[in-house]
């Protein structure tokens, strides 16, 4: 009886490993949903004027990765960071921001939750444009990197909530608070 008891709970175990461990790599997909802050503390709109541009907006992604071993994953994101917009010198001033991020990041497993560090590079367009002055169109790329902590919520579905900063050299502080979803397959 006992070493039925003990093949069943082996076997058990092992189909539960085996589905855990399909998990650990292949592809993945997501989405996710966020608040970008930019800051930005010295405009020289004039000779003798400076103002600040701070603003919010909500954010989302698309992504897709691949996941090498519970340790090492690569990663592609589209990022629209929104349309901040601030009021200098009377003037709206808003500012659209949208691209493409590569990323390698580097988790650390416990259990179903999994600490994580990412390091990529934006590369992206933005529009400026305010009340009756036009618009200018840019582009660019910038080093973009963060943490975060993941939680996998079912066999497929993980969760993950995670603090990001777009390191541009014009602008004092960008950065974004992100709640995503993936689906590993």
């Amino acid at each position: 009886m006992r070493l039925t008891t003990t093949l069943a709970a082996a076997v058990l175990a092992c189909g539960m490993t085996a589905a855990h461990a399909d998990n650990e790599r292949g592809l993945y997909l997501g989405v996710g949903v966020g608040q970008f802050n930019v800051e930005v503390d010295d405009i020289d709109t004039t000779d003798e004027l400076e103002e600040a541009f701070d603003s919010d907006d909500t954010v989302f992604k698309v992504f897709g990765g691949w996941r090498f071993n519970p340790f090492i994953s690569v990663e592609l994101d589209y990022i629209d960071l929104g349309g901040p917009e601030d009021t200098i010198e009377d003037v709206r001033i808003k500012a659209e921001i949208s691209g493409i991020a590569p990323y390698l990041i580097g988790t650390i497993p416990l259990g179903p939750i999994e600490g994580f560090a990412r390091v990529g590079y934006y590369f992206y367009d933005v529009e400026i444009s305010g009340e009756d002055l036009g618009s200018v169109d840019d582009s660019g790329e910038d080093l973009v990197y963060g943490v975060g902590l993941g939680l996998t919520l079912f066999e497929h579905l993980h969760a993950r909530l995670e603090y990001e900063i777009i390191d541009v050299s014009e602008v004092d502080d960008a950065n974004a608070i992100w709640l995503s979803g993936a689906w590993r397959f």
